[in-house]
């Protein structure tokens, strides 16, 4: 029954550290990641926070002004002799005790005014949030692809260990039985370790890169995680350099259009407190001797469209005017600017694929198949090892060369989303 007892036990132990060590090595795509990014980054809900609180402020755009009250003594003489009433001399006393209360109405139209103006600064907030978006997605696709050529030139070291593993231990049992010579041997030897070098120094770039992720995701920098290598050159049609499409898609662009209907919209809130309010105020007079109560009412109303009242509110309207002047060229400045770059970048995305294609159909394969030759040459002692040495060294360098234009090819495809704003 122990035993039975212990057997469980060690299975179930087995069990969990294979499930820990499966959780630890979890892979993610770079969907998976972009959507983490998305819900999880805090400067993101800062954008939100923001539009939420413009929202919350523009419910007190419909308040009034506070009630006024006050008490005292009204029309009192300074001699209290004269305060009382005196049936002799036929008088009924002077002075009141006065109680008054006023209140002014807001001007309906300058509420709605000033509602609308508070409302629309949470849409600037959203677009700035899709700007801040769009340059955390960058910078994670950025990261991810940089990553994943990274593991490919791992790959591709790990290759170049085993030969040159293979033709040094070939050297030495054909050095020891006189059948070759020791020429190549060392360059061989320093070649491996520099390999193991750059194993090094891409083990390194590895782990930053896994950070930066983290961070950009919200998590603990040393949460291990692995990435799907899986990528794909997209191709991206002549219309979308448009400027008309770009004006459309770009969050900068957008929020400036934002900036300028606050700024509009700010502008008829500052018009609008030139229209009057209207107030009333009333007073109830209780007589101090045999005076009778008395009270007054007045209505009352506010002309801030004097001179000399309204000229703070029609300078800031018409500065907010020149305002979106200036939005407007920036928004052209910005949009000639990303034309440009899309442009330049989707040509030489173009040019780096055709560079491609011929390392991948013709480059590669024939040194492949030439390094090939040479170690089946070698295998039957035809050949030498300097001149495996030498096919090796044009494969391997051509390999990481076509790595550095495929990482090339991936950041300038990065950048033109970026550009144009695509997920």
């Amino acid at each position: 029954m122990k035993k039975s007892m212990f057997n469980r036990f060690i299975i179930t132990a087995v069990l969990a550290g294979m499930a820990i060590s499966l959780h630890a090595q979890t892979t993610m795509s770079l969907q998976d990641i972009l959507t983490t990014v998305e819900n999880k980054n805090p400067g993101l809900k800062m954008y939100e926070a923001e539009a939420r609180a413009y929202t919350e402020a523009a419910k007190g755009a419909y308040s009034w002004m506070p009630p006024e009250a006050g008490a005292g003594l009204f029309m009192t003489p300074y001699d209290t002799k004269e305060i009382k009433a005196n049936p002799m001399m036929h008088s009924e006393g002077m002075g009141f005790f006065m109680v008054s209360a006023q209140q002014m109405f807001p001007n309906r139209k300058k509420q709605n005014a000033e509602a609308a103006w508070m409302r629309s600064m949470s849409n600037v907030e959203t677009e700035k949030r899709k700007v801040a978006l769009n340059e955390l997605l960058y910078t994670a696709k950025k990261s991810y692809y940089e990553w994943v050529i990274l593991l490919k030139k791992q790959e591709v070291l790990n290759e170049g260990s085993h030969l040159l593993d293979f033709m040094i231990k070939s050297a030495e049992i054909r050095y020891k039985n006189g059948l070759g010579k020791i020429s190549a041997y060392y360059k061989a030897k320093a070649a491996l370790a520099n390999i193991d070098n750059m194993k090094l120094m891409v083990e390194s770039e590895v782990r930053q890169k896994r950070i930066m992720l983290n961070s950009l995701m919200y998590r603990k920098a040393d949460t291990d995680f692995a990435i799907d290598t899986v990528y794909d050159l997209k191709e991206f049609a002549a219309s979308v350099m448009d400027s008309a499409y770009l004006a459309s898609r770009r969050s900068d662009i957008q929020a400036l259009q934002r900036n300028m209907e606050v700024n509009n919209l700010q502008r008829t809130a500052e018009l609008a407190k030139l229209k009057p309010e209207f107030g009333i105020k009333y007073d109830h007079m209780i007589g101090l001797a045999a005076q009778p109560a008395q009270f007054s009412i007045m209505g009352m109303v506010k002309f801030p469209l004097a001179k000399w009242s309204s000229k703070m509110n029609k300078a800031k309207a018409e500065s907010l005017v020149w305002q979106n002047e200036s939005l407007k060229s920036q928004q052209q400045m910005i949009l000639n600017e990303a034309t440009g770059m899309a442009g330049s970048a989707r040509a030489e995305l173009e040019t780096k694929k055709k560079q491609m294609r011929l390392y991948e159909t013709q480059i590669i394969p024939s040194l492949r198949k030439n390094f090939q030759t040479m170690q089946l040459g070698y295998e039957q002692n035809t050949e030498e090892l300097f001149e495996l040495f030498d096919a090796w060294e044009a494969l391997n360098m051509t390999q990481i060369e076509y790595l550095d234009q495929l990482k090339t090819a991936l950041l300038l495809q990065v950048e033109l989303e970026r550009i144009l704003e695509i997920k």
